[in-house]
């Protein structure tokens, strides 16, 4: 069977082969599960309550899909709000925990104990300066530089302009780098 997109399964699961969902599952979870975690706490409970809610709200509104659109940002959409109303149930600030492998894939060291030590304290100094960033910027910078979505994506899961995706880009890097150097005086 040769491979199909996202929306080909998509279309197929709305003219009635409902099984095929799984197929999506196993597609996003693991994605799914890395952006939750963004946001929510270290235990991975969370997380993982808020993406299975997702993926049953996004099989019970499978027919509303627009199978002629991108079904990534649908069900990231789908996923942004069940941690917006995680957040809000629980009352808890997000907390961002950035995978170092995904954001510096080409970082390489050739002494195996001193790129073990540079990774943990990059991955430590990372997750200092966000998380004492704004969440308004910092769904943006989660999105684009770990999920890999472009502007339009972005604006589409958030529903925003996507000249704002860019202006919150923007400003979270420079934030970043304001934390950064106030903390770190550099």
């Amino acid at each position: 069977m040769e491979q199909k997109t996202d929306e080909e399964i998509a279309l197929m699961i709305q003219d009635g082969d409902k099984e095929l969902f799984g197929m999506l599952v196993e597609r996003y979870e693991q994605k799914l599960l890395r952006y939750a975690s963004k946001f929510l706490s270290r235990n991975s409970a969370d997380a993982e309550d808020a993406v299975q809610e997702s993926f049953l709200k996004a099989y019970a509104n499978i027919q509303s899909f627009d199978t002629m659109r991108k079904f990534s940002p649908w069900i990231y959409r789908i996923t942004h709000n069940q941690i917006i109303n995680s957040l809000k149930k629980r009352g808890r600030e997000p907390m961002v925990f950035f995978d170092y492998d995904t954001f510096f894939p080409s970082f390489a060291s050739k002494d195996k104990t001193d790129d073990e030590i540079n990774r943990k304290e990059l991955k430590e100094l990372i997750d200092s300066c966000l998380n004492k960033l704004d969440q308004k910027y910092r769904e943006p910078m989660v999105l684009y530089y770990i999920e890999e979505f472009n502007y339009k994506e972005i604006a589409d899961i958030m529903h925003i302009p996507m000249s704002t995706v860019g202006i919150r880009l923007k400003r979270g890097k420079e934030t970043m780098k304001k934390i950064y150097d106030k903390t770190y005086g550099k």
